[in-house]
């Protein structure tokens, strides 16, 4: 068995920084870094090393301690706390503990520009009943003068503050080097197992974080009626039936014309990083509302990337049905993405379970088809009998023709056919080569690429 990688997780109250700090030790821009208090609400996950040893790191909410009210009554130009978000507000919580119950280490993040406050110490008196290695971080401490201040946070009663700038990158090192000591050793550069990346995306509130909840069996991430609760991606790490599966919950995307200012906006960027990412997309689809053209809007961002689809509709269990609904359902999805017309498509409750049993089995099975290869001989047969069955188009008195054809790649499933001009190739005649491409073998829930190229100048 792989050894577990440690895990480092990172607390404390609203914008202290822990974004920042994330995004230093783990080398990318992956959370969302605001001047807003609240910004992260799920725990995102990254990978690092320092010295020779590779950990995680997952950044978490805010954890907002018991004054929470008092806090934001603090910062200028705070609204307080509305009454529908206090349920929000603990589930933020909750997904701060959990990370915490994940972690080999725990990095508590202050403020040491605004000094330690109640919260702080509210917070404090809740850690020091953990049992785990526990290093206090004293952030946005630049200058030489809250260098000396971060002093005030030994009445916190957790050790040393290590006075840090995560933005600055000042005294992270000397902090890293002392939580490393503490970490079991897993090397760095450890070839990791190959994993398929499956991303659930579609338009916000169609259900994609209770999708991945009911995978997993657990509240891995907040699910609540607020459409966007799910601002960045998030992974999740499984093994079914001896494969290794990243699970990438996306946050919902709107269309470019819908997309709001500011976190909105990054948002969007953090589920196309997503899609990038994945082998497989997900691409759910609210079983009530029908097709919708953000849905269309998405899977058009899919398709951009070239990775394999399913499509699933969910809340399946809120639709009046007979014996029909379901064969006429998947005849709609299909004429309203008729550029999907090859991918599987799934109906399932996320919420009550209901067939959510089919939805990796089928995602590895398009994840197959991706690396399928079919021989040289075999492409050729394919490629001359649609040639020979329906007449390549011409222009100007110019036939295209067909020399040569082989398959050059998978993931996608990519052709290449030499012809004497590519020009003569018309999109049409494109579709169609496709098509009889997959009369032979469907490359189920998987777009494939066909090029043309010439053979050389001199072929007519």
């Amino acid at each position: 068995m792989t050894q577990r990688k440690p895990v480092i997780a990172l607390v404390g109250r609203p914008n202290v920084g822990k974004s920042t700090l994330f995004n230093r030790l783990t080398g990318t821009r992956k959370a969302i870094v605001e001047d807003l208090p609240g910004t992260t609400r799920d725990r995102l996950y990254g990978e690092s090393d320092w010295n020779g040893v590779g950990f995680i790191v997952i950044d978490t909410g805010g954890l907002e301690a018991q004054s929470t009210a008092e806090y934001r009554a603090q910062i200028p130009g705070a609204a307080p706390l509305a009454k529908d978000s206090a349920h929000f507000v603990t589930e933020v919580q909750n997904q701060a503990q959990v990370a915490m119950e994940e972690a080999d280490v725990i990095i508590f993040v202050v403020d040491g520009k605004e000094g330690m406050t109640a919260a702080d110490q509210e917070l404090a008196e809740s850690l020091r009943q953990t049992p785990k290695p526990l290093f206090l971080a004293v952030n946005k401490t630049e200058s030489k003068e809250r260098q000396l201040d971060a002093a005030e946070f030994w009445a916190l009663g957790l050790g040393e503050p290590f006075p840090i700038s995560a933005f600055h990158s000042m005294g992270v090192a000397d902090m890293l080097d002392e939580v490393v000591k503490v970490l079991p050793a897993y090397p760095a550069d450890e070839d990791e197992e190959e994993t398929i990346g499956i991303s659930i995306v579609g338009r916000p509130n169609v259900g994609k974080s209770s999708l991945l909840n009911a995978i997993l069996g657990q509240e891995r991430a907040i699910v609540s009626e607020i459409a966007g609760t799910t601002r960045d991606f998030i992974d999740t790490q499984l093994t079914y039936e001896g494969q290794r599966i990243t699970l990438i919950d996306t946050a919902g995307v709107r269309r470019r014309g819908k997309v709001e200012p500011g976190i909105e906006k990054y948002s969007v960027l953090r589920s196309m990083q997503g899609i990038d990412r994945a082998d497989v997309a997900l691409l759910l689809i609210d079983g009530v509302d029908g097709v919708t053209a953000q849905d269309a809007h998405v899977a058009g961002y899919v398709l951009e990337k070239h990775k394999g689809v399913v499509v699933i509709v969910n809340k399946w269990d809120a639709v009046e049905k007979d014996t029909h609904t379901m064969v006429e359902y998947t005849r709609k999805v299909r004429q309203e993405l008729k550029f999907l017309d090859y991918v599987p498509v799934l109906f399932i409750s996320a919420l009550t379970k209901q067939r959510v049993h089919t939805v990796l089995p089928t995602a590895l099975a398009v994840a197959a088809e991706r690396h399928h290869r079919l021989s040289t001989s075999e492409v050729n047969r394919i490629i001359q009998e649609a040639y020979d069955r329906t007449p390549a188009p011409t222009s100007g008195g110019r036939r295209l023709r067909i020399y040569y054809a082989t398959q050059a790649d998978v993931a996608p499933p990519t052709f290449v056919l030499f012809v004497n001009d590519p020009d003569l190739a018309h999109f049409s005649y494109h579709r169609y080569i496709e098509n009889q491409i997959r009369e032979y073998h469907p490359y189920l829930g998987t777009p494939i690429r066909i090029f043309m190229r010439p053979r050389n100048k001199g072929d007519d």
